[in-house]
Order: C-alpha cells, then sequence, then structure tokens
C-alpha cells in the first residue's frame, strides 16, 4: 500500500459554539487552526452555520495556503 492510501490519524480540531454569534467566529478559528496545523498539515476547513445552513471552506495544504481574507469575510457565521 502506497503511503497516500493509508489513513492517517493526526489532526487537530478547533471550534466555537455559543448562544449569541460571534462575527469573527471564521477568523478566530483560523488562528486556533494555525495553533494546531503541527497535528496535521495535509488539509484544513472551516464550516460555519449561517440562516440554518452550514456554509464552508476547505482545501489541501496549510492553513495560510487556503485561506486568506476573503474566505474569511464570507464565513461570517451571522444571520443576512
Amino acid at each position: 500500500m502506497d503511503y497516500f492510501e493509508k489513513p492517517r490519524e493526526s489532526c487537530g480540531l478547533f471550534g466555537i459554539y455559543g448562544y449569541y454569534r460571534h462575527l469573527e467566529a471564521a477568523k478566530l478559528t483560523y488562528f486556533g487552526l494555525y495553533a494546531l496545523q503541527h497535528r496535521g498539515q495535509e488539509s484544513c476547513g472551516i464550516a460555519v452555520v449561517r440562516n440554518n445552513n452550514i456554509v464552508g471552506h476547505n482545501g489541501m495544504g496549510l492553513v495560510p495556503d487556503v485561506f486568506d481574507i476573503t474566505h474569511l469575510e464570507h464565513l461570517e457565521g451571522k444571520e443576512e
């Protein structure tokens, strides 16, 4: 079996949850994932709940390579 075909279990998970919506939740999550990326550098993603739907962005690579300010601004967790 090739390295890329084997399951890997190292990962980091960061979440923000609360009764009140935090408008900067995606940005805070970005920094949380950045701090945890030593746990798994293969891919990352952020999802927020907006209008009772899950909206997200993910990709292969390090946190700064997958997200830019445009992605984080789009991932505001408030109702539109």
